[in-house]
C-alpha cells in the first residue's frame, strides 16, 4: 500500500483503527471494502497460529497463555470473600473471539429495546437485526431472523450427547419449554448451543474477517503493536503513538481513530490519553484533554457459579482426556472427520429460565458442560464428572476500570462490584436452586452418583450465597465502560463518537448500554458491523458537504 507520510515520515491514513478483536476485525473488512479508504490495524497481540486457537476445545488451553491472553485479574472483591477474579481478553488478531468459549447467543430482542428506550436511536432490535443478519452464516439457512453467506459462520454441536439430552429433557420435566434456537423469536428454554465453528474449526472473526480483508492493498495490520496514546490537536483526535519493537512510532489519521480494545483496554487507552475523570489523570501527571467521568464507570459483567456432580457412568469429557487410549482415538476421529469431542465449546446444552413468576423474560443462563474441574482451564478431574452453572443475566451491579499508572504496560484496576446489588444476591440464590430442580428430575437423577459441589450439606439461602461468594467466577462478558448514550455521564453518542471529541470514536463491547441476556461476542461483532456503516455514511455525508478537513499535527 502507497502511505502518505508527514513531515516527520509518520504514516497517514484515513482511518486508524486501535484492536483487531471481535469489533475491530469487523471494521477491518467494511472500512477497506471499497477500495476507497487506508485503513491502519493496529493489534497489540500477535498472530493467530496457535493450534489451540482452531481447535473448539482448545480454548480451555489458553486461559493460562500470556502470548495470546493478557491475563487479566480484578482487584479483590468484596462480596466474593475479597478474591481476585480471573478476566481473560483475547491479546491476539481475533482478540476475545480467538480465545472465547465459542457460544454465539445475540441476547434478548428486549434487550435491545431497552436500549432504544434509554435514548439510543438506531439500537432497537429491529433496527440491529439487519446487523446480525449481515454477519451471519448460519448453517440451518436464512429466514426473517438468520442470514446466509456472511463473514460469520454459525454451526449447531456436531452431534448430541446422553447428558446433554438427559438435561434437556430435565428441563422440561421441571416446566421449562424446549427451545432449539435461543436466537430466535424467544430465548426461553432448553436446548442446545450453536457455536461459532466451521467444518469443526474455530470461527473467529480473524478468520471470517480479517483473513480475505488482508488481501486488499489498503489494509495495513502490524501486530505486537502497542497503542499508548492517542493524538489530539485540541480535542480532534489526530494519530496515535505505539510501541512495536521497542520502538516508538506514529501514525496519523486524515479521519477518524477508531477505538476497538474491548471494555478494559479502551476506556484504559482513553484515560492515558488525558479523557476520562479529571482527578484521576491529574493524580497520575496525564494532561486532561476532556474531563469525561463516565469513561471507565458502568462496568457490567455476568457471574458464573457452577455445581459439580460425579457421574455414575464413564460417558463424560474426564473419562476421555484421562485415558491415553480414548484421547487417542478422540484426537484421531477429529482429524479424520472434524467431529468429536475436540469440537464443543464452553457449553454444550443450556437453559434460559426466569426464576421468578413475574420476570418478564429469562433472567438467568445455565451452561451445562459434559466435563468438571476445579476452576476453568485446570485439569479435568480423574473420574467421571460434569457440571452445570448459572450467571444472572442482567445484574444490577456496576464496577469500574481504571488505570493505575501513566505507563501503558500495567494493566488498569479492574473491580466489577460483583453481588453487591440485592437484586443480583437473590437472583443467584434463586437461579442455583432452580438448577438444582432441573438436576432432580428422574431423568437427570439416574445419571448422578453425587453433587460434589456444594453438596448436600449446603441448603438454605444462607448457604447457597456463601458458596456462591466463594467459589463464582466471570462468564467472560464485561461491557459498558465506555457506555453509549445521551445522559451527562455516557461517553459514545448513539453514532458511538465520542462525546464533545472528534474525529475519535469507540466500536466494542463497552458501549452497550447494559450487557446483553447472554454471550456477548454475538453482539459485539453486531456492533462493528452497525458502527462500520456508521462511519462509511458519515464520512460520504461528510464529502458531500465540504472538503476534508485540513489537520495540523
Amino acid at each position: 500500500m502507497q502511505e502518505k507520510t508527514t513531515e516527520d515520515n509518520s504514516p497517514r491514513f484515513d482511518y486508524i483503527i486501535v484492536g483487531a478483536g471481535s469489533a475491530g476485525c469487523v471494521l477491518a473488512n467494511r472500512l477497506t471494502a471499497s477500495g476507497k479508504y487506508r485503513v491502519l490495524l493496529l493489534e497489540a497481540g500477535g498472530h493467530d497460529r496457535h493450534i489451540w486457537i482452531h481447535i473448539p476445545l482448545g480454548y480451555g488451553k489458553l486461559f493460562d497463555n500470556a502470548k495470546v491472553n493478557w491475563l487479566y485479574k480484578t482487584e479483590p472483591e468484596p462480596e466474593l470473600n475479597n478474591r481476585r477474579i480471573i478476566q481473560p481478553r483475547g491479546k491476539v488478531l481475533g482478540g476475545s473471539s480467538s480465545i472465547n468459549g465459542l457460544l454465539y447467543i445475540r441476547g434478548q430482542h428486549e434487550d435491545y429495546d431497552h436500549w432504544r428506550q434509554l435514548g439510543n436511536t438506531g439500537w432497537a432490535f429491529k433496527d440491529v437485526l439487519p446487523y446480525f443478519r449481515r454477519a451471519e452464516d448460519q448453517q440451518r439457512g436464512a429466514d426473517d431472523l438468520h442470514g446466509v453467506g456472511g463473514p460469520l459462520a454459525v454451526s449447531d454441536v456436531c452431534e448430541p450427547h446422553p447428558l446433554c439430552d438427559a438435561f434437556i429433557e430435565a428441563a422440561l420435566q421441571a416446566g421449562y419449554p424446549r427451545n432449539d434456537d435461543f436466537n430466535g423469536p424467544t430465548q426461553e428454554g432448553a436446548g442446545y448451543f450453536q457455536l461459532t465453528t466451521k467444518n469443526g474449526r474455530r470461527w473467529s472473526t480473524a478468520v471470517g474477517y480479517l483473513r480475505p480483508a488482508r488481501r486488499r492493498p489498503n489494509l495495513k495490520v502490524l501486530c505486537d503493536a502497542l497503542t499508548t496514546r492517542v493524538l489530539f490537536s485540541g480535542r480532534r483526535a489526530i494519530g496515535v503513538e505505539f510501541r512495536r519493537g521497542g520502538t516508538a512510532h506514529t501514525a496519523y489519521a486524515d479521519g477518524e481513530v477508531i477505538l476497538s480494545g474491548g471494555a478494559f483496554n479502551s476506556p484504559q487507552l482513553l484515560q492515558l490519553s488525558g479523557v476520562g475523570p479529571a482527578k484521576l489523570l491529574r493524580d497520575l501527571g496525564i494532561a486532561v484533554i476532556a474531563e469525561m467521568p463516565g469513561v471507565g464507570a458502568d462496568l457490567q459483567d455476568h457471574l458464573q457459579i457452577r455445581i459439580q456432580y460425579r457421574c455414575n457412568q464413564p460417558i463424560t469429557m474426564n473419562d476421555v482426556i484421562n485415558h491415553w487410549r480414548h484421547r487417542y482415538r478422540a484426537g484421531l476421529r477429529y482429524l479424520l472427520s472434524r467431529k468429536g469431542l475436540l469440537t464443543i465449546g464452553a457449553g454444550y446444552a443450556a437453559a434460559f429460565i426466569r426464576t421468578r413468576p413475574e420476570a418478564a423474560t429469562p433472567d438467568v443462563q445455565i451452561h451445562f458442560l459434559i466435563f468438571s474441574a476445579d476452576a476453568a482451564g485446570a485439569a479435568l478431574h480423574p473420574f467421571s464428572g460434569f457440571m452445570a452453572s448459572i450467571c444472572q443475566l442482567r445484574p444490577e451491579s456496576r464496577g469500574f476500570v481504571h488505570i493505575k499508572s501513566s505507563d501503558p504496560m500495567i494493566p488498569p484496576a479492574i473491580q466489577p462490584h460483583y453481588l453487591t446489588a440485592q437484586l443480583d444476591r437473590d437472583t443467584v440464590v434463586d437461579g442455583l436452586k432452580a438448577l438444582r430442580r432441573i438436576m432432580s428430575q428422574p431423568v437427570m437423577r439416574k445419571y448422578i452418583a453425587e453433587e460434589l459441589a456444594p453438596g448436600e450439606a449446603c441448603v438454605s439461602d444462607a448457604d447457597l450465597l456463601a458458596f456462591a461468594r466463594a467459589t463464582a467466577t466471570t462468564v467472560y462478558h464485561p461491557t459498558s465502560t465506555c457506555r453509549m448514550g445521551s445522559d451527562p455521564s455516557a461517553v459514545v453518542d448513539e453514532r458511538l463518537r465520542v462525546r464533545g471529541l472528534e474525529g475519535l470514536r469507540v466500536v466494542d463491547a463497552s458501549i452497550m448500554p447494559t450487557v446483553v441476556s447472554g454471550n456477548t461476542n454475538a453482539a459485539a461483532v453486531m456492533i462493528g458491523e452497525k458502527g462500520s456503516d456508521m462511519i462509511l455514511q458519515d464520512a460520504q455525508a461528510g464529502a458531500r458537504v465540504s472538503a476534508p478537513l485540513a489537520m495540523s499535527v
